[in-house]
């Protein structure tokens, strides 16, 4: 798999967000981070950024215009997969990404069947024509600020 210049860096960057998210008990603590083609960061996000369901990939494209024309050649990244089903939503982040026409997706490691079971985060994006990389290399990273609630 190819990765391009940058995808390191930039998920080292939604780390250091997810390092910002108030602890739970019961959801993952995620950051995200939108590059665009320029490789300028637009916008980011953490879970539980903005109130106590807000999830990070929902928190950085909240802070953008719906019709941003960057975001059509944009790339998200963030350290765990958009979730495919929310509770206290009416979108998942998976829906969101799609709505917004973001070009591409990259994470650091996949939702496991814990919180939510059989998330389709990557399959539906891909299947939304949405390019997706996976960066497993800093999945152990991506999961060290959820360590409690891995079994």
């Amino acid at each position: 798999m190819k990765h391009h210049d940058g995808d390191r860096r930039w998920m080292e960057r939604a780390l250091q967000l997810a390092h910002l998210c108030p602890p739970s008990q019961t959801a993952f603590s995620v950051g995200a981070v939108i590059v665009d083609a320029d490789g300028n960061e637009i916008s980011n996000g953490y879970s539980r950024e903005t109130d106590d369901h807000v999830h990070a990939e929902e928190s950085a494209l909240a802070k953008l215009p719906t019709d941003d024309p960057r975001l059509s050649s944009a790339t998200i990244y963030s350290t765990l997969e958009p979730c495919t089903k929310r509770k206290s939503r009416p979108l998942p982040c998976t829906q969101l990404i799609l709505k917004a026409g973001l070009a591409r997706v990259v994470i650091a490691w996949r939702e496991p069947d814990l919180l939510v079971t059989n998330c389709t985060g990557v399959e539906d994006l891909r299947s939304g024509d949405v390019a997706v990389d996976e960066l497993p290399a800093l999945a152990d990273a991506a999961m060290v600020m959820n360590r409690h609630l891995l079994p």
